[in-house]
């Protein structure tokens, strides 16, 4: 089984890593640039599409579950459905994102409080950035159809395609050509759209012997899009929570200024480095929870399920280590500005704790995405999200800024404990859960 999970999990392992190693050379070069206004920017521009995207996570996610439980079935016709409906839902969502990026910009700095400065910064990179959408979010789908089909492979060389084509267009166009801010953005649409002219190849080159099995009239049918609406309903409410923590995360740090921003902005980075590791086995997982459960087999479920577990806290303990031992170097790569980097050793021991208190929740994401029980990750997220909120507020006035780090860590706590609590009804229940054929 480990063989099978390291096979799964080394590509997207090796995928994920230079994901990271993208947003910190970003950073760093949004350091360089300016001074922390400058990082605050890009900061606020990318949440604002965290904001736009993560809520349509539900294309990898879902489309990933689905597509995994069909081939576990060997149901390749349903497993071509899934991803002319995933397609299809992600071209018509960017498109909508377009029409209304000038009303969602203008509602979104009404509620973010930051500096005039950092705005107009943000607006800059928001406005090239946006025409990104239709290839980031068919990307999403393909992405998690190609998780489902057990193919770890391919979504692995687009995202190296993507994050280094990125790096190369960033540098070039930011520093070489002195396009600032602009560059950084510019940078970002183009390798998103070298990303998905790859992943049409790859599906062409894998998959050209399954493309007798489409037939867009059928699957776009309100009937047959029915539970994939439902699923990704519960999605998109989950991602919706999520990225109410998150945003809530660099909003409640804008309140204590530029310098503080930056600071929480860079350690957010670094909090998150290690779930690019263990985000591997959260895919492993997904994709072998959906074949077994679609293949009604119990004893494999549990066994992958145990193993990926001890995948995790290997990660978690590397990660710590790591942290413990270079955190520090890492968080002067990504500024140089000194004043931020004096002022970020008071948060440096969370990074120490968020690996610990947070790698079984990354695992049982992957796995409950693979059984497809979106209620349960929609309720367990709403909790965690109301978790985060509650404990900011009541502890502010007492530690301050302080406040909003173990907020962080309590949402992980909560999603870790809640998910844990129910995993033997929603996981292993659906492979004891007889298939019915639809008609």
């Amino acid at each position: 089984m480990n063989k099978r999970i390291l096979k799964l999990a080394g590509p997207s392992i090796l995928a994920n890593i230079t994901v990271p190693m993208v947003g910190i050379v970003d950073l760093a070069i949004a350091g360089r640039l300016g001074d922390a206004a400058t990082i605050g920017g890009i900061a606020i521009g990318t949440m604002l599409f965290d904001l736009l995207y993560w809520n349509m996570g539900f294309l990898r996610v879902g489309t990933g579950g689905f597509t995994a439980q069909a081939y576990g079935r060997r149901d390749f016709r349903d497993s071509i459905r899934v991803l002319v409906q995933a397609v299809g839902t992600a071209l018509i969502s960017a498109f909508l994102i377009l029409a209304i990026q000038y009303l969602y910009i203008e509602v979104a700095f009404k509620v973010v409080d930051c500096t005039p400065e950092v705005e107009s910064l943000a607006k800059q990179y928001f406005f090239i950035r946006i025409w990104a959408a239709p290839a980031t979010l068919s990307l999403f789908a393909f992405k998690g159809w190609f998780i489902g089909m057990q193919n770890t492979i391919s979504p692995m060389i687009a995202d190296i395609v993507v994050n280094v084509a990125n790096l190369l267009y960033v540098v070039y166009l930011a520093i070489y050509l002195k396009m600032g801010v602009s560059g950084i953005a510019l940078g970002t649409v183009l390798a998103q759209y070298t990303g998905l002219l790859v992943t049409i190849s790859l599906l062409v080159v894998y998959y050209r012997k399954l493309f007798h099995y489409i037939n867009f009239k059928t699957s776009l049918k309100l009937r047959e899009m029915k539970n994939f609406f439902m699923l990704n309903g519960n999605l998109f409410i989950r991602s919706m929570c999520l990225l109410l923590v998150y945003t809530g995360f660099t909003s409640f740090a804008a309140r204590y200024g530029d310098q503080l921003l930056a600071i929480s902005t860079i350690m957010m980075k670094l909090m998150l480095l290690y779930s690019y590791f263990i985000d591997g086995f959260g895919y492993a997982g997904e994709a072998l929870t959906g074949r077994y459960i679609g293949a009604r087999d119990v004893v494999s479920l549990k066994s992958a399920i145990r193993n990926l577990f001890k995948w995790s806290f290997i990660i978690a303990g590397v990660s710590t280590l790591a942290y413990f031992l270079a955190g520090d170097s890492l968080f002067r790569l990504m500024t140089n500005n000194q004043d931020v980097i004096n002022g970020s050793a008071q948060f440096m021991p969370w990074l120490l704790l968020i690996p610990v208190i947070s790698c079984i929740a990354f695992m049982w994401d992957g796995i409950y995405t693979g059984a497809t029980a979106s209620a349960a990750i929609r309720n367990n997220m709403i909790a965690s999200a109301f978790s985060f909120f509650a404990t900011f507020y009541l502890f502010e006035p007492l530690i301050g800024i302080q406040s909003l780090y173990l907020a962080f860590s309590v949402h992980l706590l909560v999603r870790t404990v809640l998910m844990t609590a129910f995993a033997k009804k929603e996981v292993i229940g659906k492979a004891l859960t007889p298939y019915i054929v639809k008609m």
